[in-house]
């Protein structure tokens, strides 16, 4: 059995983590730029920054003919907001915009959709300066952002992505402060930054409508993913609502209990989907410091998209207690975990989507899922990747079986094409099919990236039989 005929395969990065070029081609700094760069607070584990990155800037051809080799349908990639409107808004920089059309016409040129992302958490240094996302102004510098984008790459670009995982440039960047500006905000203007990007969101769609040729638009967010303990039909309730519900922080690798857990579903995606915030007594401490939002605001929000893009590398089983309510189950002592630190449970890419296509009614693309392991070149002079091989075998083989049951997937991006910046990892987690040398920008496709070229090449028919891990 193989995935649908029309099935998508692709790989996917983002700009800053491996264009490198950070002073070149008119582009100006980003948060990130500020925050590896003598931040007070906030270090990358290893010191370094995405300046060179994987040098991508330099080596469009040589990329491109490694991503055409895996025979994938489509690269998803995003966009330098800074590269193109140096100033944030206003003009626009043809230098920056030519980059991406070279980028875009070698993987056209070799059968390979670009599938672009908007927003992938550099945001310009300048508007940032002028309060950034807490600046009412900036769902409007985005929408003049994405207006400028789709008027100049919307002929020869049909798919898009507005924002990645808002989950973590607002919770990770503004609550916790391990991200990029590197904030620990108050709660009230936390819930503004992600109002302002949720409106940034829906003018990007309303701009890529009016001004791209036939797009298909989605966005790329990211959730807690619940799976049941067992198959009896009162876990998987649990999972159900535990996944769109609001987890608590016991165990967050960041905030303290008494924290709002920025890292769910539903606060994020039912503005988008469905119009509103969601309520119940759960809610009430995020409503608590939601600030009022304005009349048609709800409705900009809720532009309708054509997917539903969702990252997913890891969750967490749930079962029922007495009264049905959802509760951690535990894992075995010892259970496998990637360089991440994150649990290896194939079951997320079942479950996730499927709760997901029940609860929004839009087909869902996986717009990134990987691993992080521990990789070096061998004497032989190869990569090899055993253990990248055999989860990624089991987590796509997790999809299939919920395509098989029904469930609109249309597509699957690994992530990543190759070894890159990690945020505040630094170069220190591998997530690649491809290994980078970071001294000397030398590419070595990992055995991971020749087992995946087969599995593209199948349509997925040769993938194992789903199950789960010890």
């Amino acid at each position: 059995m193989a995935f649908r005929d029309d099935f998508v395969w692709g790989v996917a990065s983002a700009s800053y983590q491996v264009e490198g070029a950070a002073s070149e081609g008119g582009r100006t700094p980003t948060v990130w730029d500020m925050v590896t760069h003598g931040h007070p607070t906030f270090k990358v584990a290893d010191g370094s920054s995405g300046d060179v990155a994987c040098d991508a800037y330099h080596r469009t051809d040589e990329d491109a003919d490694l991503i055409a080799g895996l025979g994938v349908q489509a690269y998803r990639f995003s966009l330098a907001w800074s590269r193109i409107m140096p100033g944030g808004t206003g003009e626009i920089n043809h230098e920056g915009l030519d980059y991406y059309k070279r980028l875009i016409d070698a993987l056209t040129s070799r059968g390979v959709k670009p599938y672009v992302t908007l927003f992938h958490w550099d945001y310009p240094l300048c508007l940032y300066d002028r309060g950034g996302w807490l600046n009412d102004d900036s769902p409007k510098w985005f929408a003049d952002y994405a207006t400028v984008v789709a008027k100049e790459l919307g002929q020869s670009v049909h798919h898009w992505m507005t924002l990645n995982e808002p989950q973590c440039f607002i919770g990770h960047g503004h609550a916790y402060g391990i991200h990029a500006p590197g904030l620990k905000l108050p709660h009230r203007e936390v819930l503004t930054v992600c109002h302002n990007a949720l409106l940034a969101h829906g003018h990007a769609v309303q701009a890529l409508r009016a001004h791209a040729d036939k797009p298909t638009i989605g966005w790329a967010p990211v959730g807690e993913t619940r799976f049941p303990a067992t198959d009896d039909p009162a876990d998987i309730e649990a999972a159900r609502r535990e996944t769109f519900g609001v987890p608590d922080s016991k165990g967050h690798q960041h905030g303290p209990v008494t924290d709002l857990n920025f890292f769910n579903n539903a606060w994020f995606s039912d503005p988008v989907i469905k119009g509103e915030y969601p309520s119940g007594d759960e809610w009430n401490r995020f409503h608590a410091h939601l600030p009022e939002p304005k009349a048609g605001d709800l409705e900009t929000i809720a532009q309708p998209l054509d997917f539903y893009g969702v990252n997913i590398y890891s969750g967490t089983p749930v079962k029922a207690d007495a009264d049905g309510h959802p509760v951690r189950a535990t894992q075995r002592t010892g259970h496998p975990r990637t360089m991440m630190n994150w649990t290896v449970t194939p079951e997320a890419l079942y479950w996730g989507p499927k709760f997901i296509a029940e609860r929004y009614g839009l087909p869902v693309i996986i717009t990134e899922n990987g691993c992080a392991m521990a990789d070096w070149v061998m004497r032989d002079g190869k990569v090899h990747d055993p253990g990248r091989v055999d989860f990624l075998d089991r987590y796509i083989s997790q999809l299939k079986r919920a395509a098989a049951e029904g469930v609109d997937i249309r597509g699957y991006f690994q992530w990543s094409i190759m070894d890159n910046f990690e945020w505040g990892e630094g170069y220190t987690k591998r997530f690649g099919l491809v290994y980078v040398d970071y001294e000397t920008g030398e590419r070595i496709p990992k055995d991971s990236y020749h087992w995946y070229k087969d599995v593209v090449a199948s349509n997925g028919a040769n993938l194992g039989p789903a199950e789960g891990i010890r």
